[in-house]
C-alpha cells in the first residue's frame, strides 16, 4: 500500500510504500495500478506500537468482568452494589476484577457470602497472583472445606472453569491504540496456547512461557530458582522473573549471577528498585520491562502505604536509562489499563490520580516514552525507514501535537504487514 503526506517524527515529509516491509520512502512516489493508498493528510506516522508486558487472554476477559478496584469500591456497600447488578456468565459466574483491601478491606469467602448474589462468585486481586472465592465457587471448584476462599493463581492444585474469551474484540481494542505487536507475559501457557494467540490477534505474539516465573516474598529459594534458570538455559530458552518487590529484585539479579545469562533474559516489572540495587541491576546488563502507569493508577496508594523515603525507588524510568539499563515500557493490561498512551503520559509526569507527583527524578520525555513502546525487545527501538517492519501507526496530529498529548484520539489508523486493520471512521 501507499501512505501519501505522511510526516515522521523529525518533521519530514514523506509518502510511504509499504507491505510486510517499509519497500521504500520519498516525497511524491508514484502510484501502482492497484495499489492501495491511503492520505495521512499530514498526520504523524510512527512505528506500530508493541506491549511489552500483557496478559492476553486475561485482558480479553475482564472486557467483561466486574471492575472492583479502588477506583470503583469505597466501601462494601459498593462492593455489595456491584455484584448484585452483574450477570452470571454462561456457565452461571461472577467474574470480578482488580480488587485490593484499600476498597472494601480484607476479602474472605465469608465476607464474598455476605455482599455477593448465591451463585459462584470469583474475585481477582489486583496483583494478579490470587483470587477470593465465595462458597458457592468453592463447591463447584470441588474446594467446599476451604477456610477462606484465598487461593493463589500459581497453585496448580486447584483449577478455575476455562472459558476462550473473545481474543478478536481485545485485538481490535490494540489496534485502535495503534499496538500492533504484544509480548504475553503469562507463566503457564503450553504450546497450544501459544499457537492460538497467534492465530487469533492480528498483532504480532511474542510469549515468554515457558520461560517466566513470577516470584513471591515468602517462598524465595535462591538455590531452587538458580537451578531453575540454569535449567531453563541449558534448553536454550530466554528466562523472565516477575520482581515487584525490592527482595524479589535481590534475589532474581543473585540467581542470574549465579546461573549465568541467555542474551533475551529479561526482568519484569523491577516495581522497586532500592538505590542499593541500582548499580547491581546496571551491572547485570538485565533489561528491565516495567510499567509506569501504575504510578497514575495506583500513585495515591503507594502514597499511603509507602514511606517518602522510597517513593523515588517506584517504577523507575529514568533512573535506570541514566544507568545504562535497557527498558521497555508495557501496560500489564489486565492489571494496568491496557491504553499505551496513558501509560506514556504517566512515564512523562508521573501523576497521581490525585495530581500528586510521585518520583519527580523519573519523569522521561515523551518522544523517549512513545519510542520506549517501540521495537522488538527491550533497547530495540523501532524507526520509520526503508526494510523495517511494515507495521505502522497513523496519527492525525502533527508531531508537536502527538508529543504534547500522548493520546489515543490521535491514532486515525493502524498499519499491520502493509494493511489498514484499523481506520478511525
Amino acid at each position: 500500500m501507499l501512505i501519501r503526506r505522511a510526516v515522521l517524527l523529525d518533521g519530514t515529509r514523506t509518502d510511504i510504500r509499504v507491505g510486510r516491509r517499509i519497500v521504500e520512502m520519498a516525497d511524491g512516489l508514484r502510484h501502482f495500478p492497484g495499489e492501495t493508498e491511503y492520505d495521512a493528510g499530514g498526520g504523524t506516522v510512527i512505528p506500530g506500537l508493541h506491549d511489552h508486558h500483557i496478559h492476553l487472554r486475561a485482558a480479553a476477559a475482564a472486557l467483561h468482568s466486574v471492575r472492583v478496584g479502588p477506583d470503583d469500591v469505597h466501601d462494601r456497600a459498593d462492593l455489595t452494589r456491584l455484584l448484585a447488578g452483574a450477570p452470571p456468565d454462561d456457565d452461571g459466574w461472577i467474574r470480578a476484577v482488580g480488587y485490593h483491601e484499600a476498597a472494601a478491606g480484607p476479602l474472605d469467602r465469608h465476607l464474598l457470602d455476605e455482599v455477593a448474589p448465591p451463585v459462584p462468585v470469583r474475585v481477582q486481586h489486583r496483583s494478579g497472583v490470587q483470587w477470593t472465592l465465595n462458597s458457592a465457587a468453592l463447591v463447584r471448584i470441588g474446594l467446599p472445606e476451604h477456610p477462606d476462599g484465598v487461593l493463589r493463581s500459581a497453585d496448580a492444585s486447584w483449577a478455575l472453569p476455562q472459558r476462550e474469551p473473545d481474543l478478536d474484540e481485545l485485538s481490535a481494542l490494540l489496534c485502535r491504540y495503534g499496538v500492533t505487536a504484544v509480548t504475553d507475559a503469562t507463566p503457564d501457557l503450553g504450546a497450544g496456547d501459544i499457537t492460538e494467540l497467534q492465530r487469533r490477534l492480528r498483532q504480532t505474539v511474542r510469549c515468554l512461557a515457558p520461560g517466566k516465573r513470577i516470584l513471591h516474598d515468602d517462598v524465595l529459594d535462591l538455590g531452587a530458582l538458580t537451578r531453575w534458570v540454569g535449567h531453563t538455559h541449558s534448553v536454550g530458552m530466554p528466562v523472565a522473573l516477575h520482581c515487584v518487590t525490592a527482595a524479589q529484585l535481590v534475589v532474581a539479579l543473585a540467581a542470574f549471577r549465579s546461573a549465568g545469562r541467555h542474551p533475551l533474559d529479561r526482568i519484569e516489572h523491577a516495581a522497586v528498585v532500592p538505590d542499593a540495587t541500582l548499580a547491581v541491576l546496571a551491572e547485570s546488563a538485565l533489561p528491565v520491562v516495567t510499567q509506569p502507569n501504575f504510578v497514575a493508577e495506583r500513585g495515591d496508594q503507594y502514597l499511603t502505604d509507602v514511606p517518602d523515603t522510597e517513593h523515588h525507588e517506584l517504577w523507575r524510568v529514568a533512573s535506570l536509562l541514566q544507568s545504562g539499563v535497557r527498558v521497555a515500557l508495557s501496560t500489564d493490561a489486565p492489571f494496568g489499563d491496557a491504553d499505551p498512551w496513558a501509560a506514556m503520559r504517566a512515564a512523562v509526569y508521573r501523576r497521581t490520580a490525585s495530581g500528586a507527583v510521585l518520583g519527580p527524578a523519573e519523569r522521561i520525555a515523551a518522544a523517549t516514552a512513545l519510542a520506549l513502546f517501540t521495537g522488538d525487545r527491550p533497547g530495540g527501538v523501532q524507526h520509520v525507514g526503508p526494510g523495517a517492519r511494515g507495521d505502522l501507526c497513523v496519527l492525525s496530529s502533527p508531531p508537536a501535537e502527538v508529543l504534547a498529548e500522548l493520546d489515543a484520539d490521535h491514532v486515525a489508523a493502524t498499519v499491520i504487514a502493509g494493511e489498514v486493520v484499523y481506520q478511525r471512521r
